[in-house]
Formats: structure tokens, C-alpha cells, sequence
């Protein structure tokens, strides 16, 4: 009797799985459908479906959708703080800083999907799991003062409206920023460039 040819495929997909690596998987898979369909396409089933383990599993691991979801923002959050520490680093000693900061915030929100984990949390109403995020912005804010410590007196306010500027127009470009820049004929990194091009300005 032959083995119908999709057989190894639905094998593997139901393979048995350590408890931490389906969790990675079941987040990673979250994750994908969060940036691909938005909030409402993280569900159990849709991630069941992704990486071939039944819903009862899922339960096993996170409780239900919202523990799915909750422990969701919490990898994505932890991920963002990460990027924005390395970007504090970076700053420190890349003479390209404002292009190496302004890409670095840009692909947090957009590729890598804090842009929609934003709008997700701020929908949602639980700013409260913004909050692991402050230290990192104001390590940010510490570095920047510092590759530019000689922008003179009230510069620490200067460079928190330059951050605030920056992140309004990552996480807006991640959000509505395709359709925008194709409304008016602009490239991919058009915002990009006009946020690197104007950073200096707010410590000049």
C-alpha cells in the first residue's frame, strides 16, 4: 500500500515538541499573523492550524486567547526593549548615528512588528504593558546626549522631542505608511529619510 505523499508533512508538522519549544513556535506563529491580519487573527485555532498542535495544547500552554496574546506582547515588548538597547550602543560609537537610530526604530515597528503591537496595546487600553519599554527609551535618550554632548544647555529636552518625533513617525509609517507614501508617490524609505535628514535638527 503506498503513503500518500503529504503524509511526512502532517508527521512533521505533528511532531512532539519540548514545552519551550512549542511555546517559541506558538509565539512565533502569533507573531506572524499579528503583522500579516492584525489583533483579531491571533486566535488558537489560527495558530494551532500554523504549526500543527491541537487547541487543547495551546490551552495547556497559555490558558486561553488572551494568555496567548498576553504572553505575545510581552515576547514582542521584550524584543523592542532589546532593539532599542542595541541602538544605544550603536549610537555610541556609528558616525551614520541618525540613520543608524532612525532605521533601527523603523524596522522595530514595521518588520518587526511593534508598530502593530502598539496599535494592539493602545486599543486595548492595558498600557500597562508599555511600561517594560520606559528604561529602554530613556537609555536611548541617554545616548543620544551623549554622541551629541555639546548640543548645549536644555539639550536632554531637545533629544526627547527628537525620540518622541521619530518614534510618532516609525509606528505611524508601520501602520498606514504604504498606503500613504502611495497616495502621494513616495518610496519605501521616504519617511525614513525625512526623519534622519531632520534629527540634527532638534540638537542644533
Amino acid at each position: 500500500m503506498s503513503t500518500p505523499a503529504n503524509e511526512p508533512a502532517a508527521r512533521l508538522k505533528r511532531r512532539r515538541r519540548l514545552p519551550e519549544e512549542a511555546r517559541r513556535e506558538a509565539l512565533a506563529s502569533a507573531r506572524r499573523l499579528l503583522i500579516e491580519a492584525g489583533p483579531k487573527a491571533v486566535t488558537l485555532n489560527a495558530v494551532g492550524k500554523q504549526i500543527g498542535v491541537t487547541h487543547a495544547t495551546l490551552i495547556h500552554h497559555f490558558g486561553s486567547a488572551a494568555g496567548l496574546q498576553s504572553a505575545l506582547m510581552g515576547s514582542m515588548i521584550a524584543d523592542l526593549t532589546d532593539a532599542l538597547a542595541e541602538t544605544a550602543v550603536q549610537l555610541r560609537s556609528d558616525a551614520g548615528a541618525p540613520r543608524a537610530l532612525t532605521d533601527s526604530v523603523f524596522d522595530a515597528a514595521g518588520p518587526g512588528g511593534a508598530g502593530r503591537l502598539a496599535a494592539w496595546i493602545a486599543l486595548s487600553g492595558d498600557l500597562e504593558h508599555l511600561e517594560p519599554i520606559r528604561a529602554a527609551v530613556i537609555h536611548v535618550v541617554d545616548a543620544i546626549q551623549e554622541k551629541f554632548s555639546d548640543a548645549g544647555e536644555g539639550a536632554r529636552d531637545r533629544v526627547a522631542a527628537a525620540v518622541l518625533f521619530m518614534a510618532l513617525c516609525a509606528f505611524g509609517d508601520a501602520i498606514i505608511g504604504g498606503p500613504l507614501r502611495g497616495m502621494l508617490g513616495r518610496d519605501e524609505d521616504s519617511a525614513r529619510e525625512i526623519v534622519a535628514g531632520l534629527l540634527p535638527t532638534f540638537l542644533a
